[in-house]
């Protein structure tokens, strides 16, 4: 359900990748996304069970730092972790509410 969801992010470009990090153009479709928060792919459960988690690292709009965006701005957002492969224009990741 959409409520789960603290932050829904849209991968409009893929601008760097490297390694375990990723700098992404994205459109902020649902809530707030804030850097710190952990995000996984819409659907990325594969058959072994486990899931690709990226965390939001830091965010700039306007080649400034900002502290989050909101829908239905677009910013420049610096990933890192697992799953940064299968990153490409489309894809939604969403950030879980806190349960603490």
């Amino acid at each position: 359900m959409d409520e789960t969801y603290a932050a829904k992010l849209q991968i409009y470009s893929v601008e760097e990748k490297v390694a375990s990090t990723a700098v992404c153009i994205v459109r902020c479709v649902g809530g707030v996304a804030r850097a710190g928060q952990q995000f996984e792919r819409e659907s990325t459960t594969d058959v072994s069970g486990s899931q690709s988690r990226m965390k939001l690292e830091s965010i700039f709009r306007y080649e400034q730092p900002a502290d989050f965006p909101e829908p239905p701005h677009s910013a420049k957002v610096h990933l890192s972790g697992e799953g940064l492969d299968n990153l490409k224009r489309g894809v939604i990741i969403m950030a879980r509410h806190s349960s603490t």
